[in-house]
């Protein structure tokens, strides 16, 4: 039995803000008509991860975007499902063997406290970040609270058209960034 694939795919002001203070993405709205990958991704995963913040931002969205996928909201506070989620309160290690052992391959982690914790559970495989063209000045940040400090490789790059950079790196479990060319 293969490893679960835990991915991060998010998009974030130049000043590292995934949301305003309350939550709105209404920022993110003139760069959505732009494919920079987000369909394919969302086609590549089975299961979405998210915290009960990210979850109510969705669920005022006109369409649910996680339409035929497994969905788990981390929260302490669970509700009635409205499109068959399941509420679960839990260590990201026991959200990722509950689902292994339910034959998922490939999860998307969302939202900022669940990819903090992700990431200091070592948890994350992928980030593919996309940086907007705007600057926020507040709101809410993709990493929260205190992690510890992590590895990644970057594997690629590329830029838009509408300004919008992406950069994806994996994980480098086990292997220390070389040192490179510094940036004054």
């Amino acid at each position: 039995m293969s490893r679960l694939t835990c991915s991060v795919f998010i998009g974030l002001s130049l000043d590292g803000y995934i949301a305003r203070p309350d939550g709105s993405l209404d920022w993110l709205l003139p760069f959505e008509a732009p494919e920079h990958g987000y369909q394919s991704f969302i086609d590549s995963v089975d299961a979405v991860v998210v915290g009960r913040a990210t979850y109510e931002t969705v669920l005022g969205f006109e369409v649910w975007p996680y339409s035929g996928k497994r969905v788990v909201v981390l929260t302490r506070r669970p509700r009635p499902p409205l499109h068959g989620e399941t509420f679960v309160e839990g260590t990201p290690a026991a959200v990722a063997a509950l689902l292994e052992g339910e034959g998922i391959r490939h999860a998307y982690v969302d939202g900022g406290n669940v990819v903090s914790e992700f990431v200091a559970a070592e948890l994350v495989d992928d980030l593919t970040l996309t940086f907007v063209p705007v600057v926020l000045g507040q709101g809410i940040r993709l990493f929260q609270g205190v992690i510890p400090e992590r590895a990644f490789r970057l594997v690629s790059a590329r830029t838009y058209p509408s300004g919008l950079v992406q950069v994806k790196y994996v994980a480098a479990r086990d292997a220390v960034p070389a040192p490179g060319p510094h940036c004054a």
